[in-house]
């Protein structure tokens, strides 16, 4: 009865009482409801068991007793209040064949202590979890701020829960086997005494998200940063962390640690943080952030028709999710995809893009992050903006005359700097790039392209992501930037 009791909880201890009374036990509510029921066979149930309970436990809380009987000719029903006294307890009722069996009774009166403490340790354990699941919901909404940019906010909810957010910070994308996350946040946990602010990330199953102090605060000199130790402690993890930024940044952050991470899947010791590379929106200059300002004014200042209709801030949330998440924001928005579908439509229109096309995704991303990063202090007031007529290939037919005016953004000294730095590491090279951005970065017309097997483009891709030191083939994928570096190299040459 104990080792029940320990192993097996509530259920097993019901289906061990229906085989020694070779017929029906249950938990029943004062109600007569059951809560929790077992039969030994099927043709042990007698007719009417619930109805034959419910008399039972009508009568018993009455009357007051600490055990009732009730014959009904061929059975026999045992009740035994959980807690004597207490008209809310559920009751343990058994249904067997009568004579009652001698010292069957007693044996009742024994289990009903385990089972009581069972049903307890069960109801504390269901309180547990609801507690978990709504930490870790408001984890999710406070990094769910950071990545769009609500950074007073999401303070202010973090306020409520431990640690406080750290400024600046280290974003590391933490890729666990299986089911093991549990087990990797204790980890992470013991590693930097709780100091990092971790999230079990909404898209990916396997991946946890740790938002953790820029500088490590160790009484050891000599001891290894938070994401080392825990890619040594792990065996079966890969780390990947971003560079030191701005709490205010962590989109940027969590980019640059997913990037990582694709590295980091090939090396031996699963671990990479990311290389120095300049954001494209550090560099486009003022005409950059005016360019930008044109592009999402529609989008900026839209106001909603009815009051159930997504305003400006969720539709730039939505655009900034599915940009970094592609299909899978659906997770990260918790929207049914149709919903997801039908606010790109609305944004698309709004914005004069086609976001089925690669180009207008790129012109789209970058415009977001310029909007996300802070201009700098000797930045004027930009003029109102007034877009340039679009000269040479544009991005092509159907794009609004702001998204056309990207080329004369690309056109920038410092952009092309910043392209060639880009593809340095993938010169003499691009074929497999170029195809694949050519194709609106899908396999399958890449490698018909390309005439391979999509396997074989696909292996050449993950080649690229380790020189390159970027995500390619799972977003959040680096393609919009390779498409811009390769968009202002083709017009520097031209």
């Amino acid at each position: 009865m104990h080792r029940l009791a320990r192993t097996g909880g509530t259920a097993e201890l019901l289906r061990w009482l229906a085989g020694r009374a070779e017929g029906w036990a249950g938990l029943v509510g004062p109600d007569g409801t059951v809560l929790h029921a077992a039969a030994r066979t099927a043709g042990a149930l007698v007719p009417d068991v619930a109805g034959l309970v419910a008399e039972g436990v009508s009568a018993l809380t009455e009357r007051g007793a600490q055990a009732y009987s009730l014959d009904t000719g061929a059975h026999t029903a045992l009740l035994f209040p959980l807690r004597i006294g207490d008209p809310t307890a559920p009751v343990l009722a058994v249904v067997t064949p009568r004579p009652v069996a001698a010292g069957f009774a007693t044996l009742l009166a024994d289990v009903v202590l385990p089972l009581s403490l069972c049903r307890q340790a069960e109801t504390l354990e269901r309180k547990r979890r609801r507690v978990d699941l709504a930490e870790s919901r408001g984890r999710e909404a406070v990094l769910h701020l950071l990545m769009t940019g609500q950074l007073s906010v999401a303070q202010q909810v973090a306020g409520a829960l431990r640690p406080r957010l750290p400024d600046p910070v280290r974003v590391c994308v933490v890729e666990c086997s299986g089911d093991g996350r549990d087990a990797v946040v204790r980890v992470c946990v013991d590693a930097d005494g709780g100091r990092s602010w971790i999230v079990r990330c909404p898209v990916y199953a396997r991946h946890l998200i740790l938002v953790m102090p820029a500088e490590e605060a160790s009484a050891e000199p000599d001891a290894a940063a938070t994401d080392e130790t825990v890619a040594a402690r792990v065996g079966d993890c890969v780390v990947g962390v971003s560079e030191p930024v701005p709490l205010a940044d962590t989109a940027t952050g969590y980019r640059q640690a997913f990037h990582a991470l694709a590295v980091a899947r090939e090396l031996p010791n699963r671990h990479a943080r990311f290389g120095v590379s300049p954001d494209p929106a550090l560099v486009i200059g003022p005409d950059g952030r005016r360019w930008a300002n044109a592009l999402l004014t529609p989008l900026v200042t839209h106001v909603p028709r009815r009051a159930q209709d997504p305003g400006s801030q969720e539709l730039l949330a939505t655009a900034a999710s599915w940009l970094a998440f592609s299909s899978h924001a659906t997770h990260h928005l918790k929207v049914h995809r149709n919903t997801l579908a039908a606010r790109l439509r609305f944004i698309g229109e709004l914005l004069g893009l086609d976001l089925h096309r690669l180009a207008d995704q790129a012109a789209l991303d970058l415009a977001l992050r310029v909007r996300a990063t802070p201009a700098p202090a000797c930045t004027p007031e930009p003029a109102p903006p007034t877009p340039p007529a679009p000269h040479g290939p544009g991005p092509g037919p159907g794009t609004s005359e702001a998204a056309r005016a990207l080329d004369d953004i690309l056109r920038r000294p410092a952009v092309r700097d910043w392209a060639d730095q880009q593809l340095a590491p993938v010169q003499g090279a691009e074929e497999t790039l170029r195809t694949w951005l050519r194709c609106e970065g899908r396999l399958g017309p890449a490698a018909a392209e390309l005439g391979i097997s999509v396997p074989g483009a696909r292996k050449r891709l993950t080649r690229l992501e380790t020189v390159l030191q970027r995500s390619l083939l799972r977003p959040p994928s680096a393609r919009y930037d390779l498409w811009l570096a390769l968009r202002s190299q083709d017009l520097a040459a031209a």
